[in-house]
């Protein structure tokens, strides 16, 4: 079978204010599994949405088989087989349809012109076989409410290639996966690249993982691409990562060494109405970063919206200072100055189409009024500070926050609380999807606020960075906490033992 391959010359974009993309050369070809990497703001997103149609703005060419295409709208790079996943599988996908009806959705919307009904068993029988096709076990009949999140990844990859996929495109597929999940996500890639022919474009700040599964790398800095290559055994992380931002980095950040006080914030055998959470107890101390650690599924983020009054607690109490809160929903809880980053940013952490400024005085808006009006210079002047000092990359406070990169969207939800002024700080996946740089810039952010006197509670299934990061850490495994443990005299192992279930002797 002849190969396809897509490709830029001289591709460039800018945005207001910002040359997101300059003279940018790339290609790939179905069966290649190719990296595309760099740090956030660096181009990638932006390219990515230029070979799906989605950036119509583009200067340069893009050539398909060498024949020079226009990918002005989504409908032009479907026609070459170019489909995208992107990270917020949430966005893309309708909740309150079945499984068969989301993995069918452009045919119902584009194939079903001057039919009089929708043969629905044809359309479940249709979805059955492309994922049988990709050794996919999920019921067509399931609504996508009920999936898990990786589950829903596996429903819109079917989607992509039910039609005719050439080039996939996977944003950031790993960042909502357990390690068994990944694994079967490497299969499905396996599969894809092998048997189907389709190229995949793997964009990841999970270095590891390109090392592991990609064939060849392409690395992004400032809108330019600085390196096209093969991956080879003798590939390293240090070495991508120079690449990636013109200079060494080590990622192993200096801990904060801060004022330790009393205990301020308790949480006492705490359990929820879905019944995840099996009386959960730690306690945090003010100057003290306590860590959450575990697995995928052993009940980080269902502790964190309990805790906040966005999930029903049943039974258990939240005291700060010794006095047990009463929080029945997020506003009790902003009331009582806890503030929540939560794992999905662009579903609850920000306002994806609100500008940058609103964002950063949407959690405490009283703050910002002149009597009952809000003052647009308040809101102004308390975001060119954040956007100063949280490094905050963009043309002015007024550029909608969906036009932001991860890493900056990510600081924006940070940014939120900081204005809050909160005594206590939960931080749930702070990094997931962000790159190295960003990393370091929200490590520091955590390390400020408990410089500060405040509680902070940093919630991961990264153990690096538990490791990196806090005081003390609470491992958590179906639900429960499993133990509790001195970070400077615990080991990666150690945690992961307790996050697989492991018991105290």
């Amino acid at each position: 079978m002849e190969k396809a391959r897509i490709e830029t010359r001289n591709v460039s974009i800018t945005f207001p204010g910002v040359k997101a993309l300059s003279n940018v050369n790339f290609s790939v070809e179905t069966g290649d599994i190719r990296a595309v990497v760099g740090a956030n703001g660096a181009g990638k997103s932006t390219l990515m949405k230029v070979l799906a149609g989605a950036n119509p703005g583009y200067t340069g060419e893009v050539l398909f088989n060498g024949s020079p295409v226009e990918l002005r709208n989504p409908a032009a790079a479907k026609k070459l087989g170019i489909e995208i996943v992107y990270q917020e599988v949430d966005m893309a996908l309708f909740p309150s349809q079945t499984v068969a009806e989301n993995i069918m959705m452009n045919k119902l919307i584009g194939g079903m012109k001057g039919k009089a009904a929708v043969n629905w068993p044809g359309i479940r029988k249709e979805a059955r076989e492309t994922l049988q096709r990709l050794h996919i076990d999920i019921d067509v009949n399931k609504l996508v409410s009920e999936l898990s999140l990786a589950q829903k990844q596996m429903v819109l990859i079917a989607r992509a290639v039910q039609g005719n996929c050439n080039f996939l495109i996977l944003d950031e597929p790993t960042a909502p996966l357990s390690t068994a999940e990944t694994d079967k996500l490497f299969e499905l890639v396996d599969h894809l690249t092998k048997t189907e022919e389709i190229a995949i474009i793997f964009i990841s700040h999970r270095l590891q993982e390109v090392l592991q599964i990609c064939k060849t790398l392409t690395v992004m800095r400032n809108g330019e691409m600085v390196d096209n290559s093969e991956i080879t055994p003798e590939t390293t992380i240090n070495e991508i990562v120079t690449k990636m931002l013109g200079r060494s980095f080590s990622e192993n950040f200096p801990k904060v060494q801060t004022e330790i006080g009393e205990v301020a914030f308790e949480v006492e055998k705490l359990c929820d109405k879905e019944g995840m959470l099996k009386d959960v107890s730690f306690n945090v101390r003010r100057g003290e970063i306590v860590g959450i650690s575990g697995l995928v599924g052993a009940g980080k983020s269902e502790l964190c919206k309990t805790i906040f009054g966005a999930r029903d607690k049943k039974s258990g109490t939240v005291k700060l200072d010794g006095k047990a809160l009463k929080i029945n929903s997020p506003t009790d809880a902003v009331r009582c100055k806890l503030g929540l980053v939560p794992e999905e940013r662009r579903k609850e952490g920000v306002l994806v189409d609100e500008p940058i400024y609103f964002n950063l005085s949407a959690a405490n808006l009283a703050k910002f009024c002149n009597g009952l009006i809000v003052s647009r210079k308040k809101q102004l002047d308390n975001a060119e500070g954040y956007i100063k000092s949280l490094g905050i990359v963009t043309p002015s406070s007024s550029q909608r926050v969906a036009l932001l990169s991860g890493g900056n969207q990510q600081k924006v939800a940070v940014g939120k609380w900081l204005a809050a002024d909160c005594d206590v700080y939960i931080f749930d996946e702070p990094t997931k999807g962000v790159d190295i740089g960003a990393k370091h810039d929200i490590f520091t952010l955590i390390g400020d606020i408990a410089a500060a006197g405040k509680c902070a509670i940093y919630v991961t299934s990264e153990t690096s960075e538990i490791l990196a990061i806090t005081d003390r850490t609470y491992v958590m495994y179906d639900g429960r906490v499993t133990a509790e443990l001195e970070t400077a005299k615990t080991t990666e192992d150690e945690i992961m033992f307790y996050s697989t279930g492991g018991q105290k002797q």
